[in-house]
């Protein structure tokens, strides 16, 4: 791949996460402070990204794999994006709010793949050469963080009273038209399956893969990864409301931290991953999940921020060594017939059942320990993830046979 195509392709990658962390990381945030939305409502926003990655498989298959050039469609997607993004911006309450945000979501987590797919057409040896272009990715929601905390000052507590996070969405849909512009100079990506070709509701979905969970482990590892993503959802909806209400001085740039130890933690991944296993990496993962939520439960603002500063640093490990190496191991038990269907299916599962189902959770809680002064009781907010974590934890471990997964690249 020549170092042009290269260059192009990584400022895709950094536009492309830099708009998703812009505003979704601090979204919690304003809906609470300047929608005045409830811990329910909180959670109906954020479940717009699971329904956005049910739908998602369907604009894929549907149009982009058949009629549309890839860099077109993303080119197309991100414009609209943007309108809906300022028309965000211009909200006043989560009744006009709720139904942008759907639209956007169902815009933009196509776009995932579409990237995907753009750098991939590309390259020449994808093991080697789609790290160094994703890893661009991760540095714009990085920047993205460290922008609203310490270029604009947008999250201190005077600002969020003033609504200037409101100001986030503005940012996203510039970013969003830059994109959505830049995307139609991209390399040519045209479809890949001809449009007279029959495709079924089950192959787009990644149903033909339901075959697999006759499999007891397999079976046992997609259930753990619905369940896992109960609280995971609570660390997105959650986390930088609570820092900004505790008083953590730039939370959203604090949060970047989490990125930064996932970068750390991918290249420590397959050493990890090759010295102790797929179990025992899952394991660690999930024991990460519950330590992290019980340093949020007892950190505080003060003398105790560095429990809670540890506890997003943890992110990596919560992350990378569980859909990273269930990647993996997916893609090791799916075969050659069935590999793209079985990474189409856990996502589903993940992102779409897990998240949503999270999501809904995590609302419901958060409405449960809010008291009559507008504050919550997060001690007891965060237990309860913490608390869950450690039972599918328990689960898999009891129940998951042990087995060697070879590390692949």
């Amino acid at each position: 791949m020549k170092k042009s195509i290269q260059v192009r392709l990584s400022f895709m990658m950094f536009l492309e996460f830099f708009i998703w962390g812009a505003w979704f990381v601090t979204l919690g945030t304003f809906l609470g402070n300047n929608l005045s939305a409830s811990g329910a409502e909180t959670g109906m926003a954020f479940s717009t990204q699971s329904w956005g990655a049910i739908i998602a498989p369907f604009i894929i298959g549907l149009i982009a794999d058949r009629y549309i050039n890839a860099e077109r469609i993303l080119g197309i997607l991100h414009l609209i994006g943007a309108v809906l993004m300022y028309q965000m911006y211009q909200s006043t309450d989560f009744q006009t709010f709720y139904p942008l945000v759907l639209g956007y979501m169902i815009a933009y987590m196509p776009t995932l793949a579409l990237v995907n797919s753009v750098s991939f057409n590309q390259m020449t040896d994808p093991a080697k050469e789609f790290s160094f272009i994703r890893v661009w990715g991760t540095i714009g929601w990085i920047l993205a963080g460290l922008s609203i905390s310490f270029v604009f000052n947008w999250d201190t507590s005077e600002n969020i009273n003033q609504g200037l996070l409101r100001n986030t969405f503005l940012m996203t849909a510039i970013a969003s038209a830059v994109l959505g512009i830049y995307s139609f100079t991209l390399p040519k990506t045209p479809p890949n399956i001809d449009k007279k070709e029959k495709v079924s509701v089950s192959t787009l979905l990644g149903l033909d893969a339901l075959k697999l969970l006759k499999d007891k482990n397999f079976l046992i590892f997609f259930l753990s990864s619905i369940l896992i993503c109960i609280p995971l959802a609570f660390y997105y909806q959650n986390t930088n409301p609570f820092l900004a209400e505790i008083g953590v001085a730039n939370p959203t740039g604090k949060m970047a931290i989490g990125q930064i130890s996932e970068v750390a933690f991918m290249l420590l991944l397959p050493l990890f991953f090759k010295k102790f296993g797929f179990k025992v990496t899952i394991l660690f993962a999930m024991l990460a999940w519950t330590i992290r939520y019980a340093l949020f439960a007892f950190g505080d603002a003060g003398d105790l921020a560095f429990m809670l500063i540890i506890g997003i640093a943890l992110h990596g490990i919560c992350y990378d060594f569980f859909f990273v190496a269930g990647q993996i191991y997916t893609d090791s038990k799916a075969g050659k017939k069935y590999k793209s269907a079985a990474q189409v299916l856990i996502t589903l599962a993940t992102y779409g059942i897990g998240m949503l189902i999270g999501f809904w959770v995590a609302g419901k809680i958060s409405d449960h320990y809010l008291t009559v002064d507008g504050t919550h009781i997060w001690q007891s907010i965060w237990l309860f993830p913490a608390m869950f974590a450690i039972v599918v934890l328990i689960i898999f471990a009891l129940l998951f046979k042990n087995e060697k997964i070879e590390y692949v690249e």
